[in-house]
């Protein structure tokens, strides 16, 4: 839930959503059985969420086409997956559902493909890092939703009074971090593997440096180049005291609050804390994660899954509704906020080409390279919780990577079976 107050916190609907009807056509005869719809909720610290908007779009969508009608309902975040894969087991799925996997729906047959939803247009206009992510043996069942990708956010006032400059390498954020600490900083990095979001710290990290969670074969944790770099990580932040007390324990969240106070140096952070960060007129600045050896790492990508369940044999109003949401004239009527990217090149191009949206052209810029975890496996569900639980083990003091990484593929084969 903390973590998806900060992805969400002013969020409107993601820039793919439309106002336009620009696919299937529903079925000619009207039906009284609403489409029915199941988000996430959130709470009222998020402030102006999507959740606020749900009402705006159907209202629009229904204007548009109303012999179709549409029931939302609301869950709250940390109880969405659960309660869909409850309903789905009991024969009761929705039409269309929010949740942060679709793999184990696809692999049961359960969901429509994108094919079945969009017309080719629509259907071509995700954008293509983005579209593979939701695929499952080529096909595409997960459609994104409140995108991101995160920058190397820093505090401009320590910096400068450090006399470091934005990383190009992972020996000048070595550097940088040492003069942070120098200084005072309590965390120079902010090395974010608490159980909130670790598979995306970790991710990120692994992607600097060549490697990933996953091979052409399956998963493949404990190869040579991640433990090389988790043993790095061990060896040049954490024991010597440049990632803070305990990366075991720091959470996004937390994280994200300390940067706010001058407590952290430098981290991995997505385009939501500009928010925060312009509101308290806080000096910060970003730029491209990097790679090991130099230049710009690719970013990971992250959002939530839209999908369509063939349960009740409503593909073309589920397809009509879908294209809706991501058709392209009028893609940013409802896009909004620094927490959901455009999903669609036509919808980036548009807030690309306004200067009003220049902060997030960065973000935008580098989606297509967007890299992600092994959303298209079944049983990564159940593996990310592994990772959350043990990554951190990988970089304490006198911990074994190696060891941590063979567990993890251990893991992984019992999730697999």
């Amino acid at each position: 839930m903390r973590r998806r107050q900060f992805l969400l916190h002013t969020a409107g609907l993601t820039g793919a959503t439309a106002l336009g009807a620009a696919g299937l056509s529903a079925c000619s005869a009207e039906t009284d059985t609403p489409l029915k719809l199941l988000v996430a909720s959130y709470d009222e610290s998020v402030g102006s969420s999507i959740g606020d908007q749900w009402g705006s779009v159907i209202d629009a969508f229904e204007k548009a086409h109303p012999d179709i009608k549409v029931a939302l309902e609301r869950i709250p975040f940390g109880k969405l997956d659960q309660t869909l894969a409850r309903r789905v087991k009991d024969g009761d799925a929705p039409d269309i559902a929010q949740s942060n996997f679709f793999a184990p729906y696809a692999e049961d047959g359960k969901l429509y493909g994108a094919s079945d939803l969009f017309d080719v247009r629509t259907e071509g206009d995700f954008i293509r890092s983005y579209a593979e992510a939701g695929m499952v043996s080529r096909v595409q069942y997960g459609m994104p939703f409140l995108a991101s990708t995160p920058r190397l956010f820093y505090n401009k006032a320590l910096f400068k009074q450090a006399r470091v400059k934005a990383p190009r390498s992972w020996a000048e954020l070595h550097d940088a971090a040492r003069a942070l600490k120098g200084i005072g900083v309590e965390t120079p990095y902010g090395l974010q593997l608490g159980p909130e979001a670790a598979e995306d710290e970790a991710l990120a990290w692994l992607l600097a440096d060549g490697g990933s969670y996953s091979g052409l074969t399956g998963y493949d944790f404990a190869n040579p180049g991640n433990i090389e770099t988790f043993t790095w990580l061990r060896d040049n932040l954490v024991a010597q005291g440049l990632a803070g007390a305990n990366p075991a324990t720091l959470t996004r969240t937390d994280a994200y609050a300390q940067f706010l106070r001058g407590k952290i140096g430098m981290m991995i952070a997505h385009p939501v804390l500009m928010g925060a960060a312009d509101k308290a007129k806080f000096p910060y600045a970003h730029a491209p994660f990097p790679k090991k050896l130099g230049g710009a790492a690719p970013p990971v990508g992250l959002n939530d899954w839209l999908m369509a369940f063939k349960r009740n044999g409503r593909r073309e109003q589920c397809g009509t509704f879908m294209s809706f949401l991501y058709g392209r004239k009028t893609a940013m009527a409802y896009g909004g906020g620094q927490s959901a990217l455009p999903v669609t090149s036509s919808a980036s191009d548009a807030l690309r080409k306004d200067p009003r949206q220049r902060p997030m052209w960065d973000f935008i810029d580098q989606m297509p390279q967007a890299q992600f975890q092994p959303t298209n496996l079944g049983s990564w569900p159940e593996v990310r919780g592994a990772v959350r639980k043990r990554i951190g083990a990988a970089v304490a003091k006198g911990g074994n990577p190696k060891a941590v990484l063979e567990g993890l593929d251990s893991a992984a084969v019992q999730a697999e079976l």
